[in-house]
């Protein structure tokens, strides 16, 4: 009987999401900071805003706003350059905590995570406790977590009550707790898409349940699909982990679609930063670097380029990649930019190759 209720058993997901990271971090290593709106990104008017804290977006402040925007929104805020070194150490201690409760775990970005944790025997509102409790407790830090069933309901979950929120979505919540929920909620659907359907008169989740699947993806095309499909709670996608690595990537999805190359570039430079810190702290080199960007009509296009040698330096990996983007004509506002690396290999056979030249 007892196995027979373990197959029936829901996975139970939790998403982790740091609170302002970038920001967090910069409080607190300078508590004079707490309390006060804090800026983190470029160092010039013409940089991009990286993370703003809660006091910054009480003025309309948010990542990715050109600084000039911020500082006109916000001109008594702290503005504080980026220390992506630092902020990777931060997150290795946190990384380390989140292992030691779940080995299922699948990092997402420098601070947000799934944890697949229904193998284990404890209660998930108790588990999530002790791992808030354990995260402030060692780095000062705190998350918000959302608790269900699946990936896609786990991190709307953990955006409920941000920050150091906790939410839980059971199935007995599903689809009554979706339905007042505006349409710019579920994954898949940008800016214009929800234009468009805001043209049709569709502006909450609960409206988007009264359309057939059919309809959907001739409106939306494949990402139709997974609309419908997560609005009524399903989402197949297991938290992967380990995953054999052929390759090392950094993306970043913007709230609003841009145009400005200059903001753009500053994304490359960090990501390049950010890969080059990935590359060497597993001893890895790559030969292959790739550009991948989605606009807001959601084509993705990739372009690559292949040295002969094998890299893992910033200057290289952003010299490859700003001269793809260079050629790249930029009609329609991006919504996504990020770089991978591919066509790995570790410095132990790099240096072997190399000696039997």
């Amino acid at each position: 009987m007892k196995n027979i209720e373990n197959a029936k058993r829901l996975p139970t997901i939790i998403h982790v999401d740091l609170d302002a990271f970038y920001a967090s971090v910069e409080e607190r290593d300078n508590p004079r900071l707490k309390g006060k709106p804090v800026i983190v990104g470029g160092r010039s008017n013409k940089g991009v805003v990286t993370t703003a804290n809660y006091e910054a977006r009480k003025y309309g402040v948010h990542s990715a706003m050109p600084m000039f925007m911020a500082r006109r929104k916000c001109p008594k805020g702290i503005y504080v350059p980026g220390r992506m070194e630092r902020y990777q150490e931060v997150s290795r201690e946190i990384f380390r905590i989140l292992h030691s409760f779940s080995d299922v775990l699948e990092k997402v970005s420098i601070d947000e995570a799934y944890l697949d944790i229904t193998h284990l025997e404890a209660e998930p509102h108790k588990l999530v406790f002790e791992l808030k409790e354990t995260v402030y407790k060692e780095t000062g830090l705190t998350l918000s977590v959302g608790i269900a069933y699946n990936k896609f309901l786990a991190k709307l979950a953990s955006d409920w009550h941000k920050p150091a929120g906790v939410k839980e979505i059971t199935p007995e919540m599903v689809p009554e707790i979706l339905l007042p929920l505006p349409i710019r909620k579920v994954h898949g659907l940008g800016p214009k898409s929800c234009g468009l359907l805001n043209n049709l008169g569709l502006y909450t989740i609960g409206d988007l349940l009264e359309l057939p699947e059919e309809f959907l993806m001739e409106l939306l095309g494949k990402s139709g699909r997974e609309v419908y499909h997560r609005i009524r709670g399903i989402d197949p996608r297991p938290v992967n982990t380990h995953r054999e690595r052929k390759s090392l990537g950094i993306e970043r999805t913007f709230p609003k679609g841009t145009r400005n190359r200059q903001v753009l570039e500053e994304y490359l430079q960090n990501f390049s930063q950010e890969l080059s810190r990935d590359l060497k702290e597993k001893k890895l080199h790559a030969r292959t670097i790739t550009l991948k960007i989605k606009d807001e009509n959601f084509k993705v296009q990739s372009r690559g380029k292949t040295l002969f040698q094998h890299i893992n330096g910033a200057d290289e990996i952003f010299e490859m990649v700003h001269g793809i983007f260079q050629e790249l004509a930029l009609e329609v506002p991006l919504r996504l930019i990020g770089i991978t690396a591919s066509n790995l290999l570790s410095e132990d056979l790099q240096q072997l190759s190399f000696f039997d030249l």
